[in-house]
């Protein structure tokens, strides 16, 4: 693995690139990215694809990417127009991508506006709520994570995020009228740590879950879309977003094994199952039909 920064004058974005450049098998890097989540939650995933060049990065701001612009926000077209940055500096034509989460946001952003960079693209569990039915009663679920966090810090914060991210269907008056979570009961700390800073538990990255994909341009793109769902996600707020997201673009989300991190090994207390996850990931983007 090689370890390099692509300096802007907004960030300096830090990359690893598993394998050599140009590749070995003649097939584009593989590039994957997620939002919040840095570099390092690849490392399961990208070790079952020991045969292809692996590309992640840390987003900026994130990790080890140092932001230079001032600004705390996360954007996705401003995070697109980094990985744009980013797979030219690789110089090695249109890549294939594995987007997760608020990457896949990024992606779909990055795919609207540089429809050339990316020759196919998966990406899983888009939480793109601004679609929904529900829109307005899941922002409002999103922001009682918000409050929890900046009233009692993270443990409180993860807490409403685990109940908001596990709950079943619509967010309904029953969800908003159940107690706050104990963090306890998910064995989380229960003092106040004083942080209010997270990307994920703040409203720095609201403009995520904010954004509309540019529909037109994404079914007009020569980018193979495809967007996954996990398995266990069912009717959970992302898998919900990925079955919209999905009928957006008129077509069917493909199922992966697991849940949201269903691509993350041992090493997180969220593992999913990785050696399933790649396998599945690798049918698709074999899939030439």
């Amino acid at each position: 693995m090689a370890t390099q920064m692509l300096e802007t004058p907004e960030v300096d974005l830090v990359y690893d690139v598993h394998g050599p450049l140009p590749t070995a098998d003649a097939r584009p890097p593989l590039v994957m990215i997620g939002q919040p989540m840095d570099a390092g939650g690849f490392s399961a995933l990208a070790s079952h694809f020991p045969e292809r060049t692996v590309v992640t990065y840390d987003p900026r701001g994130l990790g080890r990417s140092v932001r230079k612009d001032g600004r705390v926000d996360h954007l996705p077209t401003t995070q697109a127009a980094d990985v744009h940055a980013l797979i030219e500096a690789l110089g090695a034509g249109p890549v294939e991508m594995f987007a997760s989460s608020g990457g896949a946001v990024t992606a779909l952003a990055l795919v609207a506006a540089h429809p050339q960079d990316v020759l196919t693209l998966v990406a899983h569990e888009p939480p793109l709520i601004a679609i929904l039915p529900d829109a307005s009663a899941a922002m409002r679920a999103r922001a009682r994570v918000r409050d929890a966090y900046q009233d009692r810090g993270s443990g409180a914060g993860m807490a409403a995020f685990i109940a908001m991210t596990s709950w079943r269907g619509e967010f309904t008056d029953d969800y908003f009228a159940r107690p706050a979570p104990d963090p306890a009961a998910f064995g989380l700390p229960s003092v106040n740590d004083g942080s209010r800073d997270d990307p994920l538990l703040s409203d720095r990255s609201w403009a995520v879950s904010d954004y509309r994909p540019d529909v037109d341009a994404l079914t007009s793109a020569p980018t193979r879309i495809v967007i996954a769902v996990g398995e266990e996600s069912a009717d959970v707020v992302t898998g919900r977003t990925s079955v919209a997201v999905a009928e957006l673009l008129g077509r069917r989300a493909t199922v992966f094994p697991s849940h949201h991190g269903g691509f993350i090994g041992g090493e997180s207390a969220y593992a999913g199952k990785p050696e399933l996850f790649a396998q599945r990931l690798r049918e698709v983007l074999d899939d030439t039909r």
